[in-house]
């Protein structure tokens, strides 16, 4: 099969190169040319473990090709694939489909054979319905589909390769039957190794997907809430969390307290699917309180460090290990870090920051006066307060005793529960962790 990516971003990039790795032709096309002339010269724009080897492989092996133009992306195309940007919408938190609506538009004029629309774009529910309204004016031929996305930053190899499941969501009709054909055989490898394939509907695919994405950031928030509550009385939320985790009907993952969730998918998507269940008449309150715990939970975080010097860190040193907002990823869209340094700074403290991937898109973000350093124990030289809010495994790595010796201070604030409470006292530290006694 040949496919077309519209967008060699993030979800475009991971994708194309995984379909090449299925032996399908994948052409992407972007219209950031600056974007496109770094991948034809092997570099690649994100940081995704695994990714850098994959495209090289795929395009020396011609089954990657990167392009200027629609046109010459979709030359035989079977399917055209949208995964461009759907970022919150200034004012209103709903999803801008701007992108994903001009970018339908041109594959509908530049087609020149029957083919499948495919929307792996995170777009709310009714977005197929619109961009059909839109397209078939203009070309009866095309077929639309929703194939959305649940790659996890960091792991989005794996998670493309060997999935829970795969949904399709086509119309009911001539067309829709021929999307999913066509889905079902792009699919194939997967198919082969028993990967639950989904048909549904067009607006069950893309509540699915804002559904899973809200469930398990609802799941975040709630660990985060009981992990205060286990302060208070004297328990241990990792226990409490395995107690629960253990129970199939709950499961283990996302039970990890921290200082909240960040990122590309989680902040916004919960934001859209908010307010399109508001515009519908039926509001999702659970969905509506996770949003606002998750957004109190960074700010509770800086006032977790100023409070440990009494209410006042005017003049102190503090290291902060961690910028991006998870481990294996340079993303740092919503992170932790961008409400908690601010905020220390803002009350006086100096700031120096270590991150072993987001540095880069660091600087454009925080702001101006922090310290970049070039290692963990550059940012702890001197400080008076360590504060860890990304669990990179090189902080894993690093015993009490070096982190204490690089210090001027004894406060350590570990925001991920990376390292043993009785140990980090042991080195003589003023130790403060989440949900735990």
């Amino acid at each position: 099969m040949r496919i077309a990516i519209l967008g060699a971003g993030y979800v475009g990039l991971v994708s194309g190169a995984c379909f090449a790795e299925f032996g399908v032709q994948v052409a992407l096309v972007d219209s950031d040319a600056s974007k496109i002339t770094a991948l034809r010269e092997g570099r690649i724009p994100i940081y995704e473990p695994g990714l850098d080897k994959l495209v090289a492989d795929n395009v020396r092996d011609e089954r990657l090709t990167f392009h200027d133009t629609l046109e010459e992306a979709m030359e035989g195309a079977e399917a055209v694939f949208l995964a461009v940007g759907t970022p919150s919408r200034r004012g209103d938190g709903h999803a801008d489909l701007s992108y994903v609506f001009a970018a339908a538009e041109q594959v509908a004029r530049a087609a020149t054979r029957p083919l499948t629309l495919v929307t792996k774009s995170t777009v709310p529910v009714g977005t197929g319905r619109r961009i059909i309204d839109l397209i078939r004016p203009i070309n009866p031929d095309i077929a639309v589909a929703s194939n959305p996305e649940f790659l996890r930053e960091g792991a989005a190899i794996g998670d493309f390769m060997r999935p829970d499941r795969v949904v399709i969501g086509t119309e009911d009709n001539a067309l829709g039957t021929r999307a999913l054909e066509t889905l079902r055989r792009l699919y194939r490898p997967l198919y082969l190794i028993e990967t639950p394939i989904v048909a549904t509907s067009l607006e069950t695919a893309e509540i699915i997907k804002y559904a899973a994405n809200s469930f398990l950031a609802m799941k975040i928030s709630f660990i985060n809430e009981v992990a205060n509550l286990c302060e208070a009385a004297g328990a241990d939320v990792h226990d409490v969390a395995r107690g629960i985790g253990l129970d199939g009907r709950i499961g283990r993952k996302f039970l990890h307290p921290g200082p909240g969730y960040g990122g590309s998918c989680f902040p916004k998507d919960t934001l859209a699917f908010a307010r399109t269940a508001q515009d519908l008449g039926t509001p999702l309150r659970l969905i509506e309180t996770t949003i606002a715990v998750n957004e109190s939970r960074k700010e509770e975080m800086a006032h977790r460090v100023i409070a440990a010097f009494g209410g006042d860190v005017k003049g102190k040193r503090i290291a902060v290990l961690g910028l991006a907002f998870k481990p294996e990823t340079d993303d740092m869209r919503d992170a932790p870090s961008l409400v908690v340094v601010p905020a220390l700074m803002a009350a006086g403290a100096e700031v120096a920051a270590y991150d072993p991937e987001g540095t880069a898109f660091a600087r454009q973000l925080l702001p101006a006066g922090v310290r970049f350093a070039a290692s963990a124990t550059a940012a702890l030289e001197g400080a008076d307060a360590a504060v860890l809010l990304t669990e990179w495994n090189e902080f894993r790595a690093l015993p009490p005793e070096r982190l204490k010796s690089a210090m001027r201070g004894d406060v350590f604030c570990d925001f991920r529960n990376v390292y043993d409470p009785v140990a980090m006292r042991a080195a003589g530290f003023t130790y403060l962790s989440i949900g735990r006694p």
